[in-house]
């Protein structure tokens, strides 16, 4: 079972880093050595039908190693940080009630942000707010309204890039619908649950150079596998639609561009290169303003062994 230190608090290790690392395949191979369960934080990996693109275990691997928040959601819903860290609880909840250690794993900071430091009473999405905003948007362009938030919430603005529509819409329809920012109401979140203790852990190669080069070369590999046809089968379901969670995640949103005639196929190829490499960026921006997290080099030759040594501590 999890260990538990002193304050009575159980110990939850984390995995995180940038896309391309190789957390998954990390996560699997300690899976085969150790009593753990895996509990995957990604906001991609929730959906069903969206394998290749979200770099989803093989179905072998997932029958001998389930990972718990995959394969939960339709592609036409939405996910939230609130409902990940309820999920998220729950199955550690279970998992220790097994005798078994959950093994947190992904690169949805956001979601990781939540469970450790707490969440914010957010408003549900309303379509009529994110409609205007869309109609704003359609006539002055993202970067306009990504400059309107940073007159109302700097801090966030900061954070956002000009071009992520999704979080600038967000952050704009919180606003609206409360008056209040999210850097106001991340400030007044409720605390994480006080019977757990996360010892996290940054996953990433210390040669950036490498990272950056493999994210086009598991592209590549991912479109021989089938990618394209991946999402050219959600494309032709019908119900879905650009402005989804589910299909504005990497990758996805650029080949649904090219399916629907807004770009050739190298272009949109090339895009999702550059959308990829932006993402692992701001991964690893985040996880450097973390002074909790411990860096371990996933291209040291003893990284594996420093991983399974740490966990076993974790294990009685």
């Amino acid at each position: 079972m999890s260990a538990a230190p002193a304050s009575g608090r159980t110990v939850v290790p984390l995995i995180m880093g940038p896309t391309g690392a190789g957390k998954t395949d990390l996560a699997l191979r300690l899976a085969e050595r150790l009593p753990i369960e895996i509990v995957s934080v990604d906001s991609a990996m929730v959906y069903r039908g969206m394998n290749i693109g979200t770099g989803k275990p093989p179905p072998e691997a997932l029958r001998r190693h389930p990972h718990h928040l995959v394969d939960i959601l339709d592609p036409s819903e939405s996910y939230s940080a609130g409902q990940f860290v309820r999920d998220a609880c729950q199955a550690i909840d279970e998992i220790r009630g097994r005798g078994n250690l959950p093994l947190l794993v992904g690169g949805t900071m956001l979601y990781f942000r939540a469970l450790r430091r707490g969440l914010a009473e957010l408003p549900q999405a309303d379509p009529q707010v994110r409609g205007e905003i869309d109609a704003e948007a359609a006539r002055r362009g993202w970067s306009a309204l990504h400059a309107d938030l940073a007159a109302i919430d700097p801090a966030a603005a900061a954070r956002i890039q000009p071009r992520d529509a999704q979080r600038i819409q967000r952050a704009l329809e919180v606003y609206r619908l409360t008056g209040a920012t999210l850097t106001q109401l991340h400030a007044s979140a409720a605390g994480p649950r006080p019977d757990l203790s996360f010892l996290a852990y940054a996953w990433a190669p210390a040669d950036r150079t490498r990272l950056y080069a493999g994210i086009e070369r598991r592209l590549r590999e991912m479109l021989r596998a089938g990618f394209l046809d991946e999402v050219r089968a959600l494309y032709a379901r019908g119900d879905l639609h650009a402005r989804l969670p589910a299909i504005r995640s990497v990758g996805y949103r650029q080949l649904w561009e090219h399916l629907t005639g807004e770009a050739p196929l190298e272009v949109a190829v090339e895009r999702a290169v550059f959308a990829t490499r932006q993402l692992a960026r701001r991964q690893l921006v985040w996880l450097r303003s973390d002074s909790e997290v411990r860096w371990v080099d996933a291209l040291e030759a003893e990284a594996y062994a420093h991983m399974e040594r740490s966990l076993t501590t974790l294990v009685c």
